[in-house]
């Protein structure tokens, strides 16, 4: 099973941190914050931006039209302003010697376990290669049924996705409070956050979206939370115009509010590999792949003896012994009708057999749990 990482961590930046509050984009800003991501990547930190702005920078580009809010208006505003924030954003981290990837999902990017496995394996990859990966939902094609309905909510699927450390959540207030605080001048900032079940006068008192720029107010936050913090992430959220608010949170200074994992369904993963796969779609491994595998090893081609069944990949199979025990369970990087083809070789000959490869592991020791 995949483990949280301490040193990866989803930073998300909303529209109205990016603006400052503005109508535009703050260069200033936006120049500060990446300045904060990039000396955690020097540092080791591998850093994933999840961040909006693309419907603000095209309504900005386009000099601010007046528009129905229908989704082929925003689509249409995303389309024009992606390009400028990508562009934006490029030049900025450039500055810092830094390289970025764009990476846009749908909800169903996420929900479907190939293009699951595919999104992460992308996002993994970008981070092996020293590049920033920059996550943005893909407003100029989503509709309602697919869409994720905001980058609060995307950032902690995408903190799941890769398992990171922590989720930080850039706005622009200083955290969540016990109200409102532009309308009562009592409320209080709610520091940590932590138990089973978020209380619910926090969730009444995060209240509705109420911004006219972004798509989320601090209920989505709150939602998304919620959400990163029970697949065992540390989420923080915090304002975007604090001093090195970035570095300091990263380095574990108390800033914002923070929300701990709950630990007693961290395992929640390694139960749905457990409850999930059919009887009959089974791999068949040899006494080596087995003491690998006992032995905390990924399952390779070479150590398949027979394939059972028909899956896809992405799909949960089990893993037998040539006496038939089930040793193990695991998301399969390979179809049943590739590794008819492949079993018994070694994974360099995986590409020239098939004529691509999704990586050398037939499953991999992070996506398997033991029996």
């Amino acid at each position: 099973m995949r483990h949280m990482n301490p040193q990866r961590i989803v930073i998300k930046l909303g529209t109205s941190t990016l603006t400052a509050g503005t109508p535009r984009l703050s260069t200033p800003l936006m120049v500060d914050l990446v300045k904060q991501m990039s000396q955690l990547v020097n540092d080791g930190c591998e850093i994933v931006l999840v961040t909006s702005g693309a419907i603000a920078a095209g309504r900005e580009w386009l000099n601010y039209p007046q528009l129905s809010k229908d989704i082929p208006k925003k689509q249409m505003l995303a389309a024009v302003g992606q390009l400028r924030l990508m562009a934006l954003y490029e030049q900025l981290f450039n500055l810092y010697d830094l390289r970025i990837g764009q990476v846009l999902l749908t909800r169903s990017d996420l929900s479907d376990r190939r293009r699951y496995l595919n999104s992460r394996n992308t996002l993994d990859a970008l981070l092996a290669h020293k590049v920033v990966p920059i996550v943005n939902e893909n407003d100029t094609v989503a509709t309602e049924e697919i869409r994720v309905g905001d980058n609060d909510n995307l950032s902690a699927l995408v903190a799941n996705l890769i398992e990171a450390g922590m989720l930080l959540i850039l706005t622009d207030q200083p955290g969540l409070f016990t109200s409102d605080p532009r309308r009562n001048p009592y409320a209080q900032l709610v520091e940590v956050v932590s138990g089973n079940e978020i209380p619910d006068e926090l969730w009444q008192a995060a209240g509705g979206a109420n911004n006219l720029l972004g798509t989320g107010g601090m209920f989505t936050k709150l939602q998304a939370a919620d959400l990163a913090r029970r697949s065992g992430v540390m989420v923080v959220i915090a304002g975007g115009s604090v001093p090195d608010v970035i570095v300091r949170v990263a380095s574990g200074e108390s800033i914002g509010t923070r929300f701990l994992p709950v630990e007693s369904v961290i395992e929640s993963r390694q139960r749905f590999l457990l409850t999930g796969g059919r009887s009959g779609d089974q791999l068949i491994l040899d006494d080596g792949a087995v003491q690998a595998i006992e032995k905390g090893g990924s399952l390779l081609a070479v150590g398949l003896t027979k394939v059972c069944g028909k899956f896809d990949r992405g799909d949960i199979v089990r893993l037998l012994d040539s006496g038939g025990r089930e040793i193990a369970r695991g998301l399969v990087n390979y179809s049943s009708s590739d590794l008819l083809r492949v079993r018994g070789q070694r994974s360099s000959e995986i590409e020239r057999i098939l004529g691509y490869a999704y990586g050398d592991e037939v499953i991999h020791r992070n996506d398997m749990v033991l029996l």
